[in-house]
């Protein structure tokens, strides 16, 4: 298993990481973030959407559990999981209805549901230096063993 770690100086670097990232995925991947408030994690899905090619209006999906964009091609689903508490709460969500195969899924507060993230989920784990600059952990796939610093 894959792991690097980059240090980005302010958000623009955060969106181009993560847009690098973006441009690399496939239909069925899941993206799990691991940080606290503030940490980057909608930041770092605008860049995913830019690198799948999607419009960058990215917003959080804190008070509607998915926001889903959709493009000519791979579909992004950018859950919110904060106010998820297990494997129930998350049926409830109808999380299992969302075609991962025709898409990429973005979970933010990852750790809720770490029980159900697939085996081969990409782990990013977004840690706050100062207010513009992160250091930013990817786990779990050898298609982004060269990001690292």
């Amino acid at each position: 298993m894959a792991k690097v770690v980059v240090t980005t100086n302010d958000p623009a670097d955060t969106i181009a990481l993560a847009k690098t990232i973006g441009e690399r995925l496939h239909a069925g991947d899941v993206i799990a973030y691991f940080g606290g408030l503030g940490a980057g994690k909608t930041t770092f899905t605008r860049g995913l959407a830019q690198g799948l090619g999607l419009p960058d209006v990215v917003s959080s999906p804190t008070f509607a559990i998915v926001q889903e964009y959709h493009g000519e091609g791979l579909s992004l689903y950018h859950f919110d999981m904060y106010r998820i508490d297990g494997v129930l709460d998350l049926e409830s969500t109808g999380f299992y209805d969302y075609p991962l195969d025709e898409g990429v899924f973005a979970i933010e507060w990852s750790e809720n549901i770490a029980s159900e993230l697939p085996e081969n989920a990409i782990r990013i784990t977004i840690r706050r230096l100062s207010e513009a600059s992160r250091e930013i952990t990817v786990e779990g796939d050898e298609r982004f063993a060269d990001l690292g610093n």
